[in-house]
């Protein structure tokens, strides 16, 4: 495992608690992260605050804040592969069962890219009513 791998797994567990601050606090403010597909959601966002805010709707969907679990963590030179499962349900009674697989880039104990893949569907799934 790399020391950035070590530094993710360590940041996310704390998500598995109930916790995301600790893995939101190593993301960089002018990160680029984009979320694949075609969801409400989808994009490309150049900050931590642009991102938060795109999602923000997402999340005022949710009954629940999600619940994580890792899957696996694994890194070579400076990209991180985060595999996790987020359980929760939406406002509208249906689960939400998702299976994610974020690619990040950490430089300097920061994440500065990630690109999210994740099941679009499931999300589109969060807006219907």
């Amino acid at each position: 495992m790399t020391a950035s791998s070590e530094l993710v797994r360590n940041a996310f567990s704390s998500w598995e608690q109930g916790d995301s601050r600790p893995f939101f606090g190593l993301v960089a403010a002018d990160v680029d992260w984009t979320v694949i597909g075609s969801t409400p959601i989808s994009g490309r966002y150049r900050s931590k605050r642009e991102f938060l805010a795109a999602t923000a709707p997402f999340a005022e969907r949710l009954a629940d804040p999600i619940v994580a679990r890792i899957v696996a963590v694994t890194g070579a030179d400076d990209k991180v592969f985060l595999q996790w499962e987020g359980t929760s349900k939406g406002t509208n009674g249906r689960p939400y069962r998702q299976t994610y697989c974020w690619v990040m880039r950490v430089a300097d104990d920061e994440v500065r890219e990630v690109v999210a893949y994740l099941d679009t569907e499931m999300v589109s799934a969060m807006f219907a009513d």
